[in-house]
């Protein structure tokens, strides 16, 4: 089942990192591929505020990924490259378990 976007105002306060370390839990939950396509797409379907050009919020901004990927690798929260795919290091997937459920709390805020 493909996931919908979240509104804005429960990913505000998620960093950039979360979003991203959310985007590819989501993509092993939904058993798709995780190269770096497909998560940018993800990041984009899931986040499209956060992850789109400024001047053009309808198409994805890639370069919006490139630091936050390396930042999360050095933190082995992920491992992986753009050239090859990525997955969540057991560290990474403690901390997309914890922000799923911050997400599924603010739903029920709402």
């Amino acid at each position: 089942m493909k996931k919908k976007a979240f509104e804005e105002h429960l990913y505000r306060k998620f960093s950039v990192n979360d979003l991203i370390i959310f985007s590819l839990f989501s993509l092993k939950e939904e058993k798709e591929k995780r190269n770096f396509e497909e998560l940018v797409k993800k990041c984009f379907i899931l986040f499209p505020a956060a992850f789109s050009f400024s001047n053009f919020s309808k198409w994805p901004d890639a370069r919006k990924l490139d630091r936050p990927l390396r930042s999360l690798r050095k933190k082995k929260l992920i491992a992986g490259s753009p050239q090859t795919s990525f997955s969540l290091t057991p560290s990474g997937r403690k901390k997309a378990e914890e922000i799923a459920k911050d997400f599924r709390q603010g739903r029920l805020k709402l």
